[in-house]
């Protein structure tokens, strides 16, 4: 299993963050070849489901998902401001968990993301490299999905790092 961390502070205020980092399809936007198709009818929350397919036609993957915890910005424990999204990824070749965080921060808001990713077939000796891959892929989606730019994007707010 590979393990990796990436946080990002962001002028915008936490909800507006929040909304950002939780639209599933935007996430796919710039991942080459990857499209999110969301399975549950109705608004982000607790027991949506998605998947991310990688590939062309038949030759590629699915990655399905859910969302098991989902405390919008100022909804949580956590205080004013702090949000936590849990995804629990169950497919057959990419399993293991997400979790977003985003909490007040100044006028703006930081966003924390942990993942635990396990790839049917990978050895072991290869989960720094696939952490590596994570960190770098994620992180610069997550910038891309707080700048709210690209397509379907219309935001001006800069991602820090």
């Amino acid at each position: 299993m590979s393990v990796f961390r990436i946080e990002r502070r962001t002028g915008l205020p936490p909800a507006e963050a929040w909304r950002r980092v939780t639209d599933w399809p935007a996430h796919a936007v710039g991942v080459p070849l990857t499209r999110v198709r969301v399975l549950t009818p109705g608004p982000p929350g607790a027991g949506t489901r998605f998947t991310a397919r990688t590939g062309i036609g038949p030759l590629g993957f699915d990655d399905p998902m859910a969302v098991v915890r989902w405390e919008p910005p100022g909804t949580g424990p956590g205080g004013p401001g702090a949000g936590v999204c849990r995804l629990e990824k169950y497919g057959r070749v990419v399993r293991g968990w997400a979790e977003i965080a985003v909490c007040a921060e100044g006028p703006g808001a930081r966003v924390t993301w942990v993942e635990e990713l396990r790839v049917r077939g990978l050895p072991r000796w290869a989960d720094p490299l696939l952490a590596r891959a994570g960190r770098r892929v994620f992180g610069r989606e997550l910038d891309r999905l707080l700048r709210g730019r690209g397509p379907g994007g219309a935001g001006a707010a800069a991602a820090g790092g």
